[in-house]
């Protein structure tokens, strides 16, 4: 499959069913994160991965996962991430961005369907999780098998793109 094809077949599933992940597709998902290109490298991005009841309850305090039986808490320490010098911008939110990608791309290409969810409360994920004060949620990934239809992609014209083209 291309990679365009792939990408198009990649959307946000809403609703899963109960059927588990394997131990396999896991590994399968987090050598992509591993992969994933970082700012200078730094790979600042560290992982969650929950798979077991109490901790997809505790997950569900925190965001929607919509029933998926895996769900990848993306985070990224704010020390160990790049800085650019002219604003102290740090690139914790676009290498957790890109390592996300990755899973999610993987995940359509080994059969599974996942959705991007940044509606969450990440003090109570935080909290529940014990993650130290330098390491900032960015993200969950929720991860496993639809039991929806895939919708219509909609997208704007390539042209909308452009600022000044």
């Amino acid at each position: 499959m291309s990679f365009l094809d792939l990408a198009n077949k990649r959307y946000s599933a809403r609703s899963y069913t109960d059927k588990p992940v394997t131990d396999e597709q896991l590994e399968t998902l987090l050598a992509a994160a591993q992969t994933a290109p970082t700012a200078a490298n730094l790979q600042p991005v560290r992982l969650i991965t929950v798979r077991d009841k109490n901790g997809l309850e505790k997950i569900g305090k925190a965001a929607n996962i919509y029933g998926a039986p895996l769900a990848v808490i993306v985070c990224a320490d704010r020390e160990k991430a790049w800085r650019r010098p002219f604003d102290g911008m740090r690139t914790t939110d676009i290498d957790a961005s890109i390592v996300t990608d990755h899973m999610m791309l993987c995940a359509a290409d080994i059969g599974l369907d996942t959705v991007w969810i940044c509606y969450f409360k990440p003090d109570i994920i935080r909290a529940e999780f014990d993650i130290p004060e330098n390491i900032i949620p960015v993200n969950i990934l929720a991860v496993g098998y639809s039991d929806e239809k895939a919708p219509e992609k909609k997208r704007l014209p390539i042209s909308s793109l452009f600022i000044n083209r």
